[in-house]
């Protein structure tokens, strides 16, 4: 089975094939591939969404997506808000890990969330646990991941219409790249921008800190 999987992996018609075997499954399996994402990180969520639009059109491909994803985050969310928060809290308080996902959000704003949920090369994982384990608003952080889903998979819909259409048409194969690469820069842009905030902002804590100590000792010599 596995020799014949290799021999025909270069063949356009056992794709093909395999694509039709996979619309005749409805929207579930293209919805349980996108809510897989949410919790496995290496599980890329351009490939997911360029699958289903090939399986089922940009529309479908896109709604299956979208709802798939959006359902997947919000599990994965509410887990980590609700049932790790209650069983494992307290022994995971000094967690490293917890401590720097909670110090993280708390230098997130709306709009900054809004942006990194929009780049389709953020963990959603990783998202979901961070804003899970903190005291960030709950209706907050859900109505900006869904809309930031919504427009991040129409997006994704696009470039997989034209990594399908690339089959006639070679020239949309390098739309769907450049347009890769510039969410891919944008991302490691927004993460530095985020990291240089949160250190910017610890170093600020650290001087005022400092300057109320000197402030007391200064206060104590006088008395």
């Amino acid at each position: 089975m596995l020799e014949t999987f290799f021999k025909n992996i270069n063949s356009v018609d056992f794709w093909w094939e395999l694509l039709q075997k996979f619309r005749l499954l409805g929207p579930i399996a293209p919805m349980i591939m996108a809510f897989i994402e949410s919790i496995i990180p290496p599980l890329p969520m351009v490939a997911i969404v360029t699958i289903n639009v090939a399986a089922h059109g940009p529309f479908l491909g896109f709604l299956y997506s979208w709802v798939g994803s959006c359902l997947g985050c919000t599990v994965v969310f509410l887990f980590f808000r609700h049932v790790f928060q209650r069983l494992f809290a307290k022994s995971a308080e000094n967690h490293p890990k917890m401590k720097r996902a909670r110090e993280w959000v708390s230098n997130i704003n709306v709009p900054t969330l809004f942006l990194i949920i929009l780049l389709p090369f953020t963990p959603s994982a990783f998202m979901n646990f961070a804003f899970g384990v903190s005291n960030y608003s709950r209706r907050k952080y859900l109505l900006t991941l869904y809309t930031s889903k919504l427009i991040m998979i129409a997006l994704l819909a696009v470039i997989g219409q034209s990594a399908v259409s690339a089959l006639n048409k070679p020239q949309y194969i390098i739309i769907s790249i450049a347009v890769l690469v510039i969410t891919y820069v944008l991302s490691k842009w927004v993460t530095n921008k985020v990291k240089l905030g949160s250190k910017a902002k610890d170093n600020t804590d650290e001087k005022s800190d400092e300057v109320s100590a000197e402030e007391s000792d200064n206060g104590v010599k006088d008395v």
